[in-house]
């Protein structure tokens, strides 16, 4: 596919594009004058002008970076080639785990479900499977494989943004539904955990399942949502009394802004109130914080909840 298209060809913004793409326009800037691509029109304003071919292969990079793929690599690099790596990157996330043959099952009827548009059906499986295996089966054994086939289906183009959303969002209705239903957190049990994401990190999938998993083991939590910043953080763990800080990271936002948040939330935070960094993000395994506990996935939850009650031994 040519990545350039005719002047005259239906357009977006630079403002709409990073919309579009979760790309931002510094990004866009960046690449456009290191990789020699996007390469945009200009309007009759004179402002950058991205045709929709362009768009197209901007979208596959995202899901490329988001991955755990550089840059450098891959910017360069045809569309045909980066759909090539998108379907190996696919593949080999697929066969680096193992899932159960009753999750396999599940996954393939949800996927279906998303495609027939039914989000009432949706939500009463969701609701369905949650009461029928209980909360830490349906979190760890069924969302952990099956938000992977849909992040891989997304990958492929197999699924629009709108039907990943229409799941995501049919997903938080059940687990805030149950976590209503649950008794309230005896207050003396420790720890207690703050849950957040910083800004630049709008996803919040992960952090609601991770509060779902803590909570079911009666842990008292309190989440605090997406993208707040970070001296609300510090003030919201002194007012809740938290022991424990748990962010939430996809692959979404900037590697070194996410560094260079940790370290400065570690800094500001009194040193008896721990830090975990959860999430997708392939820096937080490459990249030892001090003071700060990555967790890779809610099996690691468990272990690390005890890890901070031998400290306080």
């Amino acid at each position: 596919m040519n990545d350039r298209t005719p002047p005259n060809a239906l357009t977006l913004s630079i403002a709409a594009v990073e919309r579009d793409t979760g790309l931002s326009k510094d990004t866009l800037r960046v690449w456009e004058r290191r990789y020699g691509f996007p390469k945009p029109e200009r309007d009759d304003g004179g402002e950058r002008a991205y045709p929709l071919a362009q768009v197209e292969k901007l979208r596959l990079l995202k899901r490329l970076l988001d991955a755990g793929h550089r840059p450098g690599r891959v910017v360069r690099q045809s569309t045909a080639s980066l759909q090539a790596l998108a379907e190996s990157t696919v593949d080999l996330q697929a066969t680096a785990e193992v899932t159960t043959a009753w999750a396999d099952a599940d996954v393939q009827a949800y996927l279906e479900l998303m495609a027939s548009h039914d989000v009432t059906a949706l939500r009463r499986r969701l609701m369905s499977d949650l009461a029928r295996v209980g909360m830490p089966r349906f979190l760890s054994d069924l969302l952990v494989p099956l938000n992977r086939s849909v992040g891989e289906a997304w990958m492929r183009g197999q699924l629009q943004i709108f039907e990943e959303h229409a799941y995501t969002e049919s997903l938080q209705c059940v687990l805030r539904h149950a976590l209503l239903s649950l008794p309230p957190a005896d207050p003396d049990v420790r720890p207690r955990v703050l849950l957040a994401t910083l800004p630049g990190e709008p996803h919040g999938l992960g952090l609601l399942m991770a509060e779902a998993m803590l909570a079911v083991d009666g842990l008292p939590c309190i989440s605090m949502g997406v993208q707040l910043p970070i001296w609300d953080v510090v003030l919201a763990a002194q007012a809740y009394g938290s022991d424990v800080v748990a962010l939430g990271f996809t692959g979404c936002a900037n590697p070194t802004q996410t560094i260079d948040a940790l370290q400065e939330l570690r800094a500001k935070l009194p040193p008896s109130v721990a830090v975990w960094a959860g999430g997708s993000m392939p820096v937080l395994q490459r990249r030892r914080i001090d003071g700060v506990s990555p967790i890779a996935d809610l099996a690691d939850m468990a272990a690390a909840v005890e890890a901070w009650r031998r400290r306080q031994i």
